[in-house]
């Protein structure tokens, strides 16, 4: 009866001992699960943050497991999973601040756009007389226009994208702000005889 009792008691020591040393591969998966999750909902551009601290949890359980640290990964891949898993929750967030932000930059470029409107309005009769300005001005004025209402419908579904369609018309509009300087200089300047 005795060496019964020492046998279980040995048994249930090489289970529990067998137990720990095993890799945690659920929780290596459901921090992998959580991570592409993460990403598919746009972690990596509105909470990019957030997103490798968990890459980093990840990336310190990856170690753990190189060294037979089961125990401490299986930690770190459950912390790694709750960061990936705060990183998509912040998805909403950072959409929002970004979508303001463009907003924001939208009524600032639709008043410079405004302006220079105005001062193609004053350099009409110097573009006559050159052609190709004058193409150039119909051509990216109309861009420019089009680029603007494309951005008012794309601030709430792509807001990263909406502010880089605003950095290239503001691009456009400080050349043409540009040209109408040159040509209103050298039309005050006088003329050689």
């Amino acid at each position: 009866m005795k060496q019964l009792k020492w046998l279980v008691v040995v048994v249930s020591l090489a289970f529990l001992f067998a137990g720990c040393s095993k890799p945690p591969e659920a929780e290596h998966q459901a921090a992998k699960s959580a991570m592409d999750a993460a990403i598919s909902s746009g972690a990596d551009k509105y909470a990019a943050a957030d997103l490798d601290a968990a890459k980093k949890k990840l990336d310190e359980a990856e170690g753990y497991m190189k060294e037979k640290k089961y125990k401490e990964a299986k930690q770190a891949y459950i912390d790694a999973k709750g960061a990936f898993e705060k990183a998509e929750a912040g998805v909403d967030a950072g959409k929002k601040a970004l979508a303001d932000e463009a907003n924001s930059a939208l009524a600032t470029t639709e008043e410079q756009w405004g302006k220079l409107e105005a001062k193609a309005k004053q350099e009409a009769r110097r573009m006559e007389k050159n052609q190709q300005d004058k193409e150039a001005w119909n051509n990216d004025s109309k861009a420019i226009s089009e680029g603007l209402a494309k951005v008012k419908g794309t601030i709430a579904t792509d807001p990263v994208g909406a502010k880089a369609k605003l950095e290239e018309l503001k691009g456009m509009m400080n050349n043409w702000d540009n040209r109408f300087e040159e040509m209103a200089a050298a039309a005050q300047k006088p003329k050689k005889k």
